[in-house]
């Protein structure tokens, strides 16, 4: 059976920028620094779902998090495309990544003060949260949460 949850990945033009970004702007660690995977082993396990079996990729976390880290990947030689500009949170398929701080007013500044646009132009409280939301230079969508209780898990707030 399935055990738990070890990462999402996200898919970037150029994993050395999307490290230095999410380190420098977010505050994640880097767990693994980029580094490229080729050869038989990755032709083993990836080979029928990319078309040159290689790949950079590099491991950011948060301190205290365990196996819950993000994987950013990029594909040299392989032509990704950039999500859409018109993509939206409703459209099927993974739409977003929770992310909890202690205080959101104080992370919401100090991202902006790196220039991190935000999608929401307000806090909110919604089941015993305070939410709000941001993507990434790359497309991919984070809420920002606060919990109201931080000795219960962000999903049995309310």
């Amino acid at each position: 059976m399935i055990t738990g949850v070890a990462h999402a990945a996200v898919c970037v033009p150029d994993v050395e920028e999307a490290t230095r970004w999410y380190a420098d702007t977010l505050g994640f660690t880097i767990l693994s620094p980029p580094y490229l995977m080729e050869g038989e082993s990755i032709e083993r396990d990836m080979g029928e779902l990319i078309p040159i079996p290689r790949l950079k990729a590099a491991i950011v976390g948060l301190p205290g998090d365990g196996d819950r880290v993000l994987e950013l990947i990029e594909y040299p030689g392989a032509n990704g495309k950039p999500r859409p500009p018109d993509a939206s949170i409703v459209d099927q398929g993974l739409t977003h990544v929770g992310l909890v701080c202690d205080d959101i007013a104080a992370t919401r500044a100090e991202l902006e003060a790196r220039g991190v646009q935000f999608m929401t132009r307000a806090i909110t409280k919604i089941a015993g949260l305070q939410t709000t939301w941001f993507a990434d230079p790359y497309g991919t969508v984070f809420i920002l949460m606060e919990k109201r209780d931080p000795t219960r898990p962000y999903f049995a707030q309310y």
